[in-house]
């Protein structure tokens, strides 16, 4: 992930007060959220191949 990359909100609360964390020694790309305590991580996993597209428009038929 590079430096760039930021979450806007919490995965957990939804709120937006988030910081690095410092307390995650070696952990790329560690969070910690103020408002429910907690601290995640985030991890680019890779692109999808044209073959995982999804065949439906996402919408419920009308």
């Amino acid at each position: 992930m590079s430096e760039r990359a930021a979450p806007f909100y919490c995965p957990y609360c939804g709120d937006e007060d988030l910081r690095p964390s410092e307390a995650a020694e070696g952990v790329h790309g560690a969070w910690e959220c103020a408002a429910c305590s907690r601290a995640f991580s985030l991890k680019f996993l890779g692109l999808l191949s044209r073959g995982a597209q999804r065949s439906d428009s996402g919408g419920a038929q009308i």
